[in-house]
């Protein structure tokens, strides 16, 4: 059997890290994977070890049409037996395009929730042989829009726990942070975009500023709302207890020393952020929208809050700062059910699944 994948993602991170995740599942099944990917991006090197081939394209985007004819000829050129598209950003209609146009079977994995009009969903998913979701939130979303159940399947996203453990440093984390022993630190793993919700936790911060003076709130990731943030957070005097560290590529040493993992997302196709702060042992306070209640089950791994509730969601961080017995008793209980039910082994294995019964249909 033989794969080409295509992920036009530029940061190793997300989606991309479930694709080497993917990948290297794939080789050790034996399965042979060549990857189609951006450029600038580190997943080459990364799953370089267990791909035949590595084609790297100058990706522009959503209006790169000449990425059809290119990728059609990369798909003739290996023989693939079939294609699986993992990313939006020039992929999935484009890529879809060209499977069908080299006459190979074609899956998109679907990460996001956000809405389709069912007359675009109508035309598009049209080009798809199956349809993976990784939270069954996103298949219901499509389900709405009118695609068929049959085109539908759920596979999770996966965490590696062998990697990401309670295992923290503090000295380590302090020293690199300049964190004193005395902070608590809220941590935030998202793109800095609207849809991640961080304007809420800082609505939330003035009454937990006054019941915790120590509260250092670090917001990791990139995006375009940093400059709108910083000017808030600026205007609320509170520079040195709200901060920006940047991507971080060893979240995995940097996440276990986190006191709470807040997650205020308004959208959420699953969150690979939550499935690492619970495998690191992390207590999460989250939004309950999207695929999150699929891993944080409220009161049992971890509380939910209502979307765009400042007071919710205020009230839920204090509620596990109070009560630190709890909140062990939450994150010890999300690490075991991420071990279960997000493990790398069960999603390579559920895509492998699907490539097989697409290549026996076809034959």
């Amino acid at each position: 059997m033989k794969i080409l994948h295509v992920e036009t993602g530029r940061h190793l991170y997300g989606g991309s890290l479930q694709v080497r995740y993917l990948i290297e599942g794939l080789a050790n099944e034996g399965v042979s994977n060549t990857l189609v990917c951006d450029d600038s991006t580190p997943l080459a090197e990364a799953v370089s070890a267990w791909t035949e081939n590595i084609y790297p394209e100058s990706i522009k985007g959503d209006l790169d049409v000449s990425f059809i004819r290119r990728l059609k000829r990369i798909i003739e050129q290996e023989q693939a037996d079939l294609v699986h598209l993992h990313s939006r950003r020039g992929c999935d209609i484009f890529g879809g395009v060209a499977a069908c146009m080299a006459g190979v079977p074609v899956i998109l994995s679907r990460r996001v929730d956000n809405p389709e009009s069912r007359f675009v969903a109508g035309i598009k998913y049209r080009l798809y042989d199956q349809v993976v979701t990784i939270s069954q939130a996103i298949g219901c979303v499509l389900a709405s829009e009118g695609v068929p159940l049959h085109k539908i399947a759920s596979v999770p996203s996966a965490v590696d726990c062998e990697v990401f453990t309670p295992a923290g440093d503090r000295a380590w984390f302090h020293q690199e942070f300049d964190l004193n022993d005395e902070d608590i630190v809220i941590g935030v793993v998202a793109q800095l975009i609207t849809r991640k919700g961080h304007r809420y936790l800082l609505d939330a911060l003035p009454r937990l500023f006054k019941k915790y003076p120590h509260i250092k709130v670090l917001f990791f990731g990139r995006g375009p709302l940093q400059e709108t943030l910083q000017e808030k957070i600026d205007a609320a005097g509170w520079r040195e207890s709200v901060r920006f560290p940047g991507f971080r590529y060893d979240m995995q040493r940097v996440m276990p020393n986190f006191d709470l993992l807040v997650h205020p997302a308004e959208m959420e196709g699953l969150g690979v952020a939550l499935l690492q702060a619970a495998a690191s042992g992390v207590p999460i306070v989250a939004s309950a929208v999207g695929g999150i209640p699929e891993i944080v089950r409220h009161g049992m791994t971890g509380l939910l809050v209502a979307p765009a509730d400042a007071e919710a969601l205020e009230s839920a961080i204090d509620r596990l700062l109070t009560q630190p017995e709890k909140a062990r008793e939450m994150a010890a209980a999300a690490r075991k059910h991420v071990e279960v039910s997000f493990s790398v082994p069960a999603m390579v294995q559920g895509n492998l699944a699907i490539y097989q019964r697409l290549l026996a249909r076809k034959k």
